[in-house]
């Protein structure tokens, strides 16, 4: 190949890799998506539409990257995926690993709207972006506490999100009556409320809701107790 005498400036570039023998969590983040889900008009407190794009989209992912991915967790507007400790994917640097998943997954989230959105064309003032970061974990164990850290997250946001949104739409209250409702509040009376002032059961809620979605190596989309099954979730791992 030529060189020219502006082939110094490559001297300036830096590569951050990743730590060897260390598992490593890609996760992706929907930028500004509160901006997003007002304009689209999704619906409160979940759009089952939204939620199953993303995770056709996280299954596609996954599918591309099958041979590095060994599963993969989201809810709302998040996902992460959990690459084998001994990947050498892009020679484990940061950058590379980084913007590629995002840059496949914002891709793959703007050419599947339609399939899911049947009555909304996508805006071009007004499309999706994600952000990407990748943490690396030690050992097995820590990363099954990172998943099981994002499955009880998922849990907290749902019902809060659950009642506040009922207490709203159904009990007619202002989001900051419902805000100061449910002020200091904890699980057990959040769905104390839900239940006596809305009528609903959060028993009876969507898995998908409640618990968020595992998206496996085979490409399989399930909805499980993720703490309970970790040790299924990681076998072989």
């Amino acid at each position: 190949m030529a060189k020219s005498r502006f082939e110094y400036v490559k001297e300036f570039e830096r590569h951050d890799v990743l730590l060897p023998q260390c598992y490593i969590v890609v996760r992706i983040d929907g930028k500004k998506f509160h901006e997003f889900s007002r304009f689209y008009e999704f619906e409160k407190p979940n759009d089952i539409r939204a939620l199953k794009l993303m995770n056709a989209v996280a299954k596609n992912v996954v599918v591309h990257y099958k041979n590095e991915v060994i599963v993969a967790y989201g809810e709302s507007d998040e996902y992460s995926f959990i690459l084998k400790k001994d990947t050498n994917l892009y020679n484990r640097r940061r950058d590379k690993i980084a913007t590629l998943f995002v840059s496949l997954f914002t891709s793959q989230y703007v050419a599947l709207w339609s399939k899911f959105f049947t009555d909304r064309e996508l805006d071009f003032k007004h499309l999706p972006f994600f952000d990407s970061r990748c943490v690396v974990y030690p050992n097995l164990a820590t990363v099954k506490d990172y998943l099981s850290w994002r499955f009880v997250d998922t849990h907290i946001n749902n019902l809060y999100n659950t009642v506040f949104w009922q207490l709203v739409l159904k009990c007619g209250l202002t989001t900051q009556q419902a805000e100061n409702r449910l002020c200091g509040t904890l699980s057990n009376e959040k769905q104390e409320i839900l239940f006596k002032e809305c009528g609903i059961n959060y028993n009876n809620e969507p898995e998908m809701f409640k618990k968020g979605t595992v998206v496996t190596r085979k490409g399989e989309i399930v909805h499980i107790d993720v703490i309970k099954e970790i040790d299924q979730i990681f076998k072989g791992y």
